[in-house]
C-alpha cells in the first residue's frame, strides 16, 4: 500500500531553515525591544505549504514553543471578520480558560471573538445608538492575548490560507506585523499565490507588507524532478515502474499534493488530465453514506461543524458517524475539535463543482433552513451565503443586513459594505422590500456609511447618486422621508470629495422633504444641514446655529444621545476657526468640552470631528504644539477602531505629516507615512499622505526615481481630489527647482492651476504658495538664460506675482482667514519676484530687494517653517554676496547650512553658489577697477543678459573674441560668473 502522505518532508530543507529563523528572531526582538520578524509563505495550491508549516510546528514544539494556528475559510462574498483569530482564541480557551479570562477582563473586546459569540444572536440596537466600530479594541485584545500567552512559553502564530481572508483579518495581521511584543511571538502566514489574480485584494496587501523591513517573503517553488522522484519513493516504498514514475513527474509539475494524489489514486495511467477528476477518484472507495457526507460538507466550504453537518445531512446519527469516520480514515476529511474539514481545499472544491445544479440548490437550502431554525448554529454571513445560493432571496436579504450589522459591530466596514450592497441588490425587486418591511433608503445609507468608514467616500457618493436616480425614475416617485434620508447622506459625503454639485442645495432639499414634528429623521437631517452650511459658508454661522439648535431640541426630546453629542460638537465648532483672540480661546474651550461629551456618549464620529477641528484651529494659528496634540489624539482614538482611512482620521494624519515637515521632524514624517504603507486602502486617501514623504526625499536629494514615479501615479488623482493635486504639484515644482528646470516648474504650475480652478476656484489659497515656489525655480534659471529667454521668464514672473496677489486680495475682500502661513508665502512671493527682476537686469532699489527678503525671513521665523527658513536664508545669502555684503552673506549661508545639516537636506541650499561653508574673509578694501571702453561696452550687454553670440553679432566681432573679453572682465572684477559681474558693475557704478 502506498502511504497517502510522506512521513518526511522532501526537498524543503532551505525553506524550513529560513522559516525556522523566525523563532530566533522573535526571541531577539523581545530581548531588544525591536519589531519581530514575520514570514509570508506563498506557493501554488498543493505545492507543500502545509507540509512545511507542519515541519515548522514540530520544530517549534521541540523547542517548547506554543503553536497557535488559525485558518481562513472560503465564505465567498459573505466574509466573516477575524475568523482565524476566533479559532486561535478557542484553542487557548480550551487549554487555558483562566488565561483568556484574565486578558478579557482587561480587554473586553476579546469576548467578541470567542467562537460562541460569533453566532447569530437576537436583539438589535435601539434608537439612534449605532454599534461602535471598535476594531482597534479587538486588535489590542488579540495582541494582549498573544503577549500574555507568550509570557509562559514562546508563541508561534500560524495563519493559513490568507487568500480567503477577509479585510478585517488582513488588517489585524497588519497591526500585529507592526506592533512589537515584549515576549517572544513569531508570526507565519501562508497563502496561495496562484489564487492572487490581478484584482485579488491580498495582492496589493502583500506588496504593501513587503515594504516593511521585518516582513520576509518565502515563496515555495515547485519541487525539482529529483525531489519529486524522492517523494514518489517515499509514498510508494514497493516501487512503481519507470513509466508510471515518469508520468507522475510530468503531470505533477513539482506539486507535492498532485504527486500524493497521483500515487494514492493507483490509476496513474488512466486518470484524465483535469485535476478535479483526479481528486474525485478518491471518493470512489467511499460508501454511499460517506460519499453523501462529503458532498454535503462541500457545500459548507472547507470546514463545517458537526452540529451543522448533522442538521443538514439528513442521516441518522449512526449513519452520519459511520460516513464521517470512513471519510476521515480515507483522508478525505479531517476531524478537529467540533469541526470537520477537507484535507485539501481543492478536494472540497472539486466535490462541490461535481454536484448537479439542483443538488447544490437543495443542499444550500438545507443549510439555510438549519441556520435559521437553530440559534447559535452559525453566523449571519453563512446564512446569507446559503440563502442566496438556494435562491431564497427574501431570507438572503434579511441575513445580509444582519451580517453587515455584525461586521460593523466588530470593526469590519469593508465586509459590512459588501453585505449591505448584496442586500441593496436584492432590493431591486421593490415588492421584496415591501413584503419584508425593509426600507431601501436605510440600506443605501448603511452602505454609504460603511464605504465612507472604510475610506471610499467617492464610491459611497456614486452609489447614493445611483440610488437617488433610481428613485427619481420610479413610477410613483419616492416617499419624502426616504429621499430626504439619502439626500442628506449624499450631501454629507459630497463635503469630503471633489464635486461640482452644491452640497448645501441638496441638504436644503433634504430638510424640505423631511417630516415635520418629532421625527428622528428630521433631527438627523437638520444636524447634517447645519454642519454642511457652516462648512461651505462660514459667514452663515448664525443660520447654521439656529438649525443646530432646533436639531438639538429634537434629539434631546427623542432620547438620541449620539446625535445630541454630534450636534453639540457642531455648535461648538461653528466659529472656532474664524474667531480671533479671546473669543477664539472661549470657543476652543467649548469645543474641548464637546469632545469630552462626545467621548462619554460613545459618539465616536463627533469626537473625532471635534479633535480634528481643534487641530485645524491651532494649525491655522501656527500653534504647532497644540495642533500636533489634537491631531495625534485623533489618530490614537482611530487606532483603536482601526479606521485609518475614515474622514477626520486620514485628515488628521494628512495635516500632521505637513506640520512635522514644517517644524523639521522629517523622520517623523516618514514614520507617519510608513505606518499606513502596510495597510490596504483606497487610492485617494493614500494619495493625500504620500506627497509628504516625497517632499522629504526631495529635500534630502535621495530617492529620485521613487519620487518621480510616485508623483506620476498621483497625477491620475488630481481631478478627483484637490488636496492630492496641490500637495503633489508643490513637490513636483520643488523637485524641478532643485534640478534647475524652470520650464518643468512652470508647466506643473499651469497644469495644477487648470485643474484646481475647475474643481475649486481660480483664487484657491495655495496658489500663492505655488506661485512663490515657481518663482524660486525661475530665479535659478535666469542667470544662464539668453536675453530672449530672460524677457520671457520676466514676463511669466510678473504674471505669477499678479496671480498670487489676486489670491490674497480675494481672501481679504471676502473676509477669509489669511493666517501666518499665508502671510509667509505672500512675503516670499514678493521677494522672489523682486529677485527675478533684479537677476534679469531690471533691478529696483537695492534696499527694496533686501527689505523684501528680510520680511520673508521674518515671516518664516514667526511661523516656524524650518525648510522655508533654510531656503530663504540661502537665497538671501547669495543676494548679499552679489551686492557686496560678504559678512552678512556668510552669516545667512551658515545659518542655512545648519538647518540643512540638521534635516539632512542638501537640496534646501540650491540657491547658494557653493554649498560648502564659506571661509571667513579678511576685510576687503576697495580697489580700483580699470576696464577698457570695449570691455565696458561688453559688460553693459552682459548685464542685459545677452549671450556671447548675441554680443558678437551686435558689435560685429567673433564669438571667440567676446569670450576672451568676458574672461578678462570677470578677472578684473573678481567675479565668479556673469551674474555676479553684472551685480558688481551696478554696485560700483560701472554701467554709467
Amino acid at each position: 500500500m502506498a502511504a497517502h502522505s510522506s512521513l518526511t518532508m522532501v526537498g524543503r530543507d532551505d525553506e524550513l531553515a529560513e522559516a525556522s529563523a523566525v523563532l530566533d528572531a522573535a526571541v531577539s526582538a523581545a530581548e531588544t525591544g525591536t519589531t519581530h520578524r514575520v514570514v509570508l509563505l506563498s506557493g501554488d495550491a498543493g505545492v507543500g505549504k502545509t507540509r512545511l508549516l507542519r515541519a515548522l510546528r514540530d520544530h517549534a514544539l521541540e523547542r517548547d514553543w506554543q503553536v497557535l494556528a488559525g485558518h481562513c475559510l472560503d465564505f465567498g462574498e459573505s466574509a466573516l471578520p477575524y475568523l482565524p483569530f476566533s479559532e486561535v482564541l478557542g484553542r487557548i480557551a480550551a487549554a487555558r480558560p483562566e488565561l483568556v479570562d484574565a486578558v478579557a477582563a482587561l480587554h473586553p473586546a476579546l469576548a467578541r471573538l470567542q467562537p460562541g459569540r460569533r453566532t447569530r444572536a437576537a436583539g438589535e440596537g435601539e434608537g439612534d445608538r449605532v454599534l461602535a466600530v471598535d476594531r482597534g479594541d479587538t486588535f489590542e485584545a488579540v495582541h494582549a492575548l498573544l503577549e500574555t500567552a507568550a509570557a509562559e512559553a514562546p508563541v508561534l502564530l500560524v495563519v493559513e490560507d490568507l487568500h480567503w481572508a477577509d479585510q478585517s483579518t488582513r488588517d489585524m495581521l497588519g497591526f500585529l506585523f507592526t506592533r512589537p511584543f515584549t515576549q517572544p511571538v513569531a508570526i507565519v502566514a501562508s497563502y496561495r499565490s496562484d489564487d492572487l489574480h490581478r484584482r485579488h485584494p491580498l495582492r496589493r496587501q502583500v506588496a504593501e507588507w513587503s515594504r516593511l523591513p521585518q516582513v520576509a517573503r518565502l515563496p515555495l517553488a515547485p519541487l525539482t524532478e529529483p525531489d519529486v522522484r524522492a517523494l514518489v519513493r517515499e509514498l510508494a516504498p514497493t516501487g512503481l515502474d519507470a513509466r508510471d514514475v515518469a508520468r507522475i513527474v510530468e503531470r505533477a509539475e513539482g506539486n507535492a499534493f498532485f504527486v500524493e494524489e497521483l500515487v494514492a489514486s493507483g490509476h496513474c495511467r488512466d486518470l484524465p488530465d483535469d485535476l478535479a477528476d483526479l481528486l474525485l477518484v478518491r471518493l470512489d472507495g467511499l460508501s454511499d453514506a460517506a460519499r453523501h457526507v462529503v458532498r454535503v460538507a462541500s457545500v459548507a466550504g472547507r470546514r463545517v461543524t458537526h452540529d451543522l453537518l448533522a442538521a443538514t445531512a439528513d442521516l441518522t446519527a449512526d449513519q452520519l458517524d459511520d460516513g464521517v469516520r470512513q471519510a476521515v480514515e480515507m483522508n478525505v476529511l479531517e476531524a478537529g475539535g467540533l469541526h470537520y474539514s477537507f484535507r485539501h481545499a481543492l478536494l472540497g472544491e472539486a466535490v462541490y463543482d461535481d454536484l448537479l445544479p439542483g443538488e447544490r440548490v437543495r443542499l444550500h437550502a438545507r443549510y439555510a433552513a438549519a441556520l435559521a431554525d437553530v440559534s447559535g448554529l452559525g453566523t449571519a454571513a453563512e446564512l446569507a451565503l446559503h440563502a442566496r445560493r438556494a435562491n431564497d432571496l427574501d431570507q438572503a436579504l434579511v441575513a445580509s443586513i444582519e451580517a453587515g450589522d455584525e461586521a460593523m459591530a466588530v470593526g469590519g466596514p469593508d465586509e459590512a459594505a459588501g453585505h449591505f450592497q448584496q442586500a441593496l441588490e436584492l432590493l431591486e425587486d421593490a415588492a421584496r422590500g415591501d413584503r419584508l418591511g425593509v426600507d431601501r433608503s436605510k440600506v443605501a445609507v448603511k452602505v454609504a456609511d460603511a464605504l465612507t468608514s472604510g475610506g471610499d467616500a467617492l464610491r459611497a457618493s456614486q452609489l447614493l447618486a445611483a440610488q437617488l436616480a433610481e428613485v427619481a425614475r420610479g413610477p410613483e416617485g419616492s416617499p419624502d422621508p426616504a429621499r430626504a434620508r439619502m439626500l442628506s447622506k449624499y450631501a454629507d459625503i459630497l463635503m469630503i470629495i471633489e464635486t461640482s454639485l452644491d452640497p448645501v442645495a441638496l441638504s436644503e432639499e433634504a430638510v424640505a422633504l423631511s417630516p415635520e414634528g418629532e421625527s428622528m429623521l428630521r433631527a438627523r437631517v437638520l444636524a447634517t444641514h447645519a454642519r454642511i452650511l457652516v462648512s461651505c459658508y462660514p459667514e452663515r454661522a448664525d443660520e447654521a446655529e439656529a438649525l443646530a439648535t432646533e436639531a438639538l431640541a429634537l434629539a434631546e426630546k427623542l432620547a438620541m444621545p449620539v446625535l445630541t453629542a454630534d450636534i453639540v460638537t457642531t455648535v461648538s465648532g461653528l466659529r472656532v476657526r474664524i474667531a480671533e483672540g479671546g473669543e477664539q480661546d472661549q470657543l476652543r474651550e467649548a469645543l474641548v468640552a464637546a469632545v469630552e461629551h462626545a467621548a462619554s456618549s460613545d459618539a465616536f464620529d463627533a469626537e473625532l470631528r471635534g479633535r480634528w477641528l481643534l487641530g485645524r484651529s491651532y494649525q491655522d494659528s501656527g500653534d504647532w504644539d497644540l495642533a500636533v496634540r489634537w491631531f495625534e489624539s485623533a489618530l490614537e482614538r482611530a487606532d483603536r477602531p482601526g479606521l485609518i482611512w475614515a474622514p477626520y482620521v486620514i485628515d488628521s494624519r494628512w495635516q500632521l505629516t505637513w506640520i512635522r515637515y514644517i517644524v523639521g521632524d522629517w523622520d517623523d514624517v516618514l514614520a507617519l507615512v510608513a505606518a499606513v504603507d502596510g495597510q490596504p486602502g483606497p487610492a485617494i486617501p493614500r494619495g493625500l499622505i504620500v506627497p509628504a514623504r516625497y517632499a522629504v526625499l526631495t529635500g534630502r536629494d535621495t530617492g529620485a526615481a521613487e519620487v518621480r514615479d510616485g508623483l506620476a501615479r498621483l497625477r491620475r488623482l488630481w481631478r478627483d481630489e484637490g488636496g492630492v493635486a496641490v500637495y503633489a504639484a508643490g513637490v513636483e515644482i520643488e523637485a524641478a527647482a532643485v534640478r534647475g528646470d524652470a520650464a518643468a516648474a512652470l508647466a506643473v504650475y499651469d497644469e495644477v492651476v487648470d485643474v484646481l480652478s475647475v474643481i475649486w476656484r481660480e483664487s484657491f489659497g495655495a496658489r500663492t504658495r505655488l506661485a512663490a515656489a515657481v518663482l524660486g525655480a525661475v530665479a535659478r534659471a535666469v542667470p544662464s538664460a539668453s536675453a530672449a529667454e530672460r524677457r520671457a521668464l520676466l514676463a511669466r514672473a510678473d504674471r505669477l506675482r499678479a496671480d498670487g496677489d489676486a489670491v490674497v486680495a480675494w481672501h481679504r475682500e471676502h473676509g477669509s482667514p489669511w493666517g501666518p502661513e499665508g502671510q509667509m508665502w505672500e512675503a516670499r512671493l514678493h521677494a522672489e519676484h523682486l529677485r527675478v527682476r533684479w537677476l534679469a537686469g531690471d533691478p529696483g532699489p537695492r534696499e527694496e530687494l533686501l527689505d523684501a527678503w528680510s520680511t520673508a525671513l521674518a515671516t518664516a521665523l514667526k511661523l516656524g517653517h524650518l525648510p522655508e527658513e533654510a531656503r530663504i536664508r540661502a537665497a538671501l545669502a547669495e543676494i548679499l554676496r552679489l551686492v557686496g555684503e560678504p559678512a552678512r552673506a556668510r552669516e545667512e549661508a551658515d545659518a542655512a547650512r545648519a538647518i540643512a545639516d540638521r534635516l539632512g537636506a542638501p537640496a534646501l541650499l540650491g540657491d547658494l553658489a557653493d554649498a560648502a561653508p564659506a571661509p571667513a574673509a579678511a576685510p576687503e578694501t576697495p580697489r580700483a577697477v580699470t576696464l577698457t571702453a570695449r570691455e565696458l561696452e561688453i559688460l553693459a550687454l552682459v548685464a542685459e543678459g545677452r549671450s556671447n553670440g548675441e554680443i558678437g553679432k551686435q558689435l560685429f566681432i567673433s564669438t571667440k573674441t567676446v569670450s576672451v573679453h568676458v574672461s578678462n572682465i570677470l578677472g578684473k572684477l573678481g567675479a565668479a560668473g556673469r551674474t555676479e559681474a553684472a551685480a558688481i558693475a551696478r554696485r560700483d557704478g560701472l554701467l554709467g
